[in-house]
């Protein structure tokens, strides 16, 4: 079988990267090593639950022009879904529990309740100070960029905007903590701040991107914001990516597991599957896979050594642990949010293991997701839970069964500070492991990613200096979390598109 391009790996990344390429006139194959399309974002059923496997916290997806890349890549495609919209989330911290919405407001009257008028007077410096940095950092969609020269002409259309946030870009660059630095004192927001980067990057303010944390305030922080949740689950908003793929003639093959991309002549032509069947690719193959799992699928001296040690070398994000439950619903509280924050103490840091716990209820939103007087939960631990502890475990033995029981009972305990007779009402119970993350999303040591700090630099673009393979997904620019990889899969997508093609795209679809 031969396309002009093979995709590997069915991530949001890949299959925005795949579908955008099929709409731009390339025969596209996607080889999906499991038996579900999504990656991380799949869905997936137990007993008439429905689970999200992953991500569940969307925003800026259900109304268009949209500043999220993954909104542009579904206008691009000409898809969209049914979504429910809300915006209040809880929060269950050292200092207390509390229900907050996102917006410009309401924030400050939780504020002054726990902390005073300083810290609301701070949050507030703060906000005057992340305005401008939130409409740079907007200026220029991710849908303009490319990684070639033919990025002059399609961010041309751009450059009056980015003239009039110039004075804001250079702020851009580095880690948040500098911005935050000369603003925060209290000590509650600074935790609260860490807390929030942690959730967007895998890292602490001192570590996340002043560009990403700025896109951030300008999407949540604005009056009349609304969070957005895909009915039907995750599984939903995949499908609608696949949708895009078809609608223009590309495929989707799944249980297709790559062994080895194939080089010849210097070149990546094509990959050969663990059945032994060889796929050729005409123009090229691009990756979905992280960077290290990558690697582990070319020859070896196919790239430059000294290319194999950096990526190699790049610091890795810890990995998860999930909790996924069916339970019966009679009785809880009406006014039940679909998200909850767990952080039992903030002295070791948010990034540290066991700490921070997320808790998602979809089915508040959307009842289809669980029979009837029914919910399905995720609870999760995010990038932080320690690879090495698992590694080398028989996945079939007693002390993986101790261990799994061990380290989910922190879920658990968060769990019971929004739903007190959690154990009681449960009805379906799974727990996954790093080594569940590693086996099924054929994750390198079940990792969220690449933990690249702003301070060191950028994420590597999506060209590598073997020629025909690219790259797309976290381990590639902007980097880690739903939104950055989507902006990877359109990114990438654009350098293989012509200028001309590019262009009319930009003019197809809406953007903020």
């Amino acid at each position: 079988m031969t396309a002009d391009i093979l995709v590997i790996g069915s991530g949001i990344g890949g299959l925005s990267c795949a579908a955008l390429l099929a709409r731009y006139g390339n025969s596209v194959t996607v080889c999906e090593s499991h038996s579900i399309a999504g990656g991380a974002a799949h869905s997936f059923e137990r007993s008439g639950f429905t689970f999200d496997s992953g991500p569940s916290l969307y925003s800026g997806l259900s109304h268009s022009p949209s500043t999220n890349p993954l909104r542009q890549v579904l206008d691009a495609l000409e898809e969209d879904l049914d979504w429910a919209t809300y915006d209040t989330w809880g929060v269950c911290l050292p200092e207390g529990d509390f229900l907050t919405t996102v917006g410009a407001d309401q924030f400050c009257e939780v504020l002054q309740q726990i902390r005073g008028e300083q810290a609301v007077q701070e949050w507030r410096a703060l906000q005057q100070v992340m305005g401008p940095l939130g409409q740079g950092a907007i200026a220029l969609p991710p849908a303009a960029l490319r990684f070639d020269w033919k990025v002059l002409s399609t961010v041309a259309p751009f450059a009056p905007k980015l003239l009039r946030h110039a004075p804001s870009l250079g702020q851009l660059n580095g880690p948040f903590s500098r911005v935050m630095d000369g603003v925060i004192t209290d000590e509650f927001l600074r935790n609260w701040l860490d807390l929030l980067c942690f959730l967007l990057s895998g890292l602490p303010a001192s570590g996340t991107s002043a560009a990403e944390t700025a896109f951030m305030f300008a999407e949540w922080y604005r009056p009349g914001v609304k969070l957005d949740y895909p009915i039907g689950g995750s599984g939903a908003l995949v499908n609608a990516l696949v949708r895009g793929l078809e609608k223009f003639g590309g495929s989707l093959r799944f249980s297709a597991h790559v062994q080895e991309i194939l080089v010849e002549e210097g070149r990546a032509t094509g990959v050969r599957l663990r059945s032994g069947e060889v796929l050729r690719a005409q123009r090229a193959v691009v990756s979905n896979a992280s960077t290290w799992d990558t690697l582990k699928l070319l020859p070896q001296d196919a790239v430059p050594k000294s290319f194999v040690e950096q990526r190699q070398s790049t610091p890795e994000c810890e990995s998860f642990m999930h909790l996924h439950l069916g339970i019966d619903g009679n009785g809880l509280p009406a006014d039940l949010a679909c998200h909850y924050i767990v952080v039992n103490d903030w002295t070791p840091g948010v990034t540290a293991p066991q700490n921070v716990v997320l808790i998602s209820i979809p089915s508040v939103l959307d009842p289809t997701l669980a029979p009837a007087g029914k919910h399905a939960i995720h609870v999760y631990t995010p990038g932080s839970e320690p690879y090495d502890l698992w590694q080398g475990c028989d996945r079939n033995s007693p002390t993986y069964a101790q261990l799994k029981e061990q380290r989910a009972e922190v879920m658990w305990w968060a769990l019971e500070r929004v739903i007190p007779d959690i154990r009681r009402r449960c009805e379906v119970s799974l727990v996954g492991t790093p080594l569940t993350h590693e086996r099924y999303l054929r994750r390198h040591r079940g990792t969220y990613g690449p933990a690249i700090a702003a301070s060191d630099g950028f994420f590597p673009g999506p060209k590598t200096p073997l020629p025909g393979l690219l790259c797309c997904g976290d381990s590639t620019f902007p980097g880690i979390g739903l939104p950055a990889v989507a902006a990877s899969g359109l990114i990438t997508a654009n350098t293989l598109a012509s200028a001309q093609q590019h262009r009319q795209m930009l003019r197809q679809i809406r953007l903020a």
